[in-house]
């Protein structure tokens, strides 16, 4: 975000441009719902524009500033918090939060923004979870938190490294990210 006359601007620094040159250079992220039972269970997912991958997740029963900077956390501890990310999402009060904000300002995180009503902006983490609804969700009634989770950690894994993506030509996430050689610059040989 660019600091514009004292208050944060929220760029769209993706324009619906949805590719990356390397792993961990641009994530997206959402929040999508699901009912269990008699409440609402929340699942938030940070998926790597490189190669699709989703390189974090959590659910929860609020849908909070806490789920999206705990699932953030985890992820940028997991992937050995990579430097110069940018981290798109949409304008959610979890997303534009000073809490998350300020922990992307300490980090190095560069953020981006869709634009306001235009789900189009992040049309890949939507694709996900229609993607995740058509082929997981919705073939089941869940009846707890503890089963939306297990469900969602399966077919993450299921996502990540046996489907295969038309984007990626007809590779898994994991193994199109497995099959990134970094190109070595001269002073690096």
């Amino acid at each position: 975000m660019a600091v514009l006359g004292g208050k944060y601007e929220k760029q769209n620094l993706l324009k619906r441009e949805f590719s990356a040159g390397h792993p961990n250079q641009i994530w997206v992220s959402d929040i999508t719902y699901f009912k269990v039972k008699n409440y609402w269970v929340y699942l938030c997912i940070i998926l790597d524009l490189y190669s699709r991958k989703i390189v974090g997740w959590r659910v929860s029963r609020n849908m909070s500033t806490n789920l999206v900077t705990a699932t953030f956390k985890a992820a940028f501890q997991e992937r050995g918090q990579p430097q110069n990310l940018s981290f798109h999402s949409d304008r959610g009060k979890q997303y534009i939060s000073k809490a998350l904000t300020g922990l992307f300002q300490r980090y190095g995180v560069k953020q981006s923004f869709s634009a306001t009503a235009r789900p189009l902006d992040n049309a890949v983490a939507e694709t996900f979870f229609s993607t995740f609804k058509r082929e997981e969700a919705y073939r089941k009634d869940y009846t707890s938190e503890q089963h939306l989770r297990r469900s969602v950690e399966k077919y993450i894994r299921f996502y990540n490294e046996v489907r295969p993506h038309q984007t990626l030509n007809y590779k898994t996430p994991q193994s199109f990210e497995d099959a990134y050689t970094p190109v070595l610059s001269k002073s690096d040989v």
